[in-house]
């Protein structure tokens, strides 16, 4: 009597086998929502690479059209304007220089929202925008994740950025797919504005820690001592750090190509003063800091990664 029950249990083993196999072929086989991006500057191109590398159907705009030009012979479909973008996306992604930008993205003579789609918003603005965003966003339907990354152009470009996010937790979820294909992590850390309210907090920490160093920098070579020298005890001691490996050197060569542009970085303290003045919270060693930006900013006919911040001393 053993072995019809014996065959009765390998049937039904091989039978629900099948089954799940049907199912996750299925699933398998469900077409991946078409993402729309908005911004193909230093971080927004190989963003858009990573969306297509992970098969997302993509359709891209920018403001100066050549910089789409390898996403289109990686196979996105160039979009003649952000209305047209977000007309096709299932999920729309923005990542823009400044507020001005993104709103003239979203609400411009030649800008539609569609109500089939989600958006995030990966551009580094005020968190008082945000919440308008997903005020506005949630009044047509869709649904809107304050996004913003940090990880630099090298994290970009490997799909290792970190997304610092805002909205709730079902929206979170529905774009974890599009959002993984970008990020190595992802972290949910509130409603809307909380994502960008985190951001602007830790530009304001990468910022200090740069001009902190340019500053010991400065003082360590006008004694007339190598600035390696410093880096080599700094390195090996509690005044070491992630952003420092990368910018010591490049403050050391003196060559401040941008990975991110002293400009932006200029424009994400005077975001964090005005949340500051918002909350009553005050800034000092923000606001000195961002008057020294501002002064290299203003004396510099180049676009120069913040590391050019050393140029003050230079002086």
């Amino acid at each position: 009597m053993r072995a019809p029950v014996q065959l009765a249990a390998l049937n039904y083993f091989c039978n629900a086998r099948q089954l799940f196999k049907s199912i996750f072929d299925v699933e398998a086989t469900l077409p991946q929502p078409t993402v729309s991006f908005i911004g193909l500057g230093l971080m927004g191109r190989p963003m858009g690479h990573n969306l297509r590398k992970a098969g997302f159907p993509l359709v891209v705009w920018n403001r100066t059209a050549s910089r789409a030009a390898s996403l289109v012979a990686a196979g996105a479909r160039l979009a003649a304007s952000p209305k047209e973008a977000a007309a096709a996306a299932d999920v729309l992604i923005t990542i823009v220089s400044d507020p001005p930008a993104l709103e003239e993205v979203l609400w411009g003579s030649d800008s539609n929202s569609n109500e089939k789609s989600s958006g995030a918003d990966s551009s580094t603005v005020s968190p008082v925008l945000a919440r308008k965003i997903a005020d506005a966003a949630k009044s047509a339907g869709i649904r809107f994740l304050d996004a913003p990354v940090t990880g630099g152009t090298w994290g970009a470009e490997k799909g290792e950025l970190l997304f610092m996010i805002g909205g709730d937790s079902e929206t979170v979820e529905a774009a974890r797919p599009v959002l993984s294909a970008m990020g190595k992590k992802l972290f949910h850390l509130g409603p809307n504005g909380a994502g960008q309210t985190i951001k602007l907090a830790m530009n304001l920490l990468l910022a200090l820690q740069v001009d902190a160093f340019a500053e010991a920098l400065a003082l360590v070579t006008g004694a007339g001592f190598a600035g390696e020298k410093l880096v080599e005890v700094m390195q090996a001691s509690m005044a070491r750090s992630g952003v420092l490996d990368v910018k010591a050197p490049v403050m050391l060569s003196g060559d401040y190509k941008p990975s991110f542009p002293l400009r932006l970085m200029h424009k994400d303290l005077s975001l964090a003063l005005e949340l500051g003045n918002q909350l009553g919270v005050p800034l000092p060693a923000t606001a000195a800091a961002r008057e020294i930006y501002n002064s290299v900013k203003g004396a510099s006919k180049d676009d120069l990664d913040y590391a050019g911040v050393f140029k003050y001393w230079e002086k």
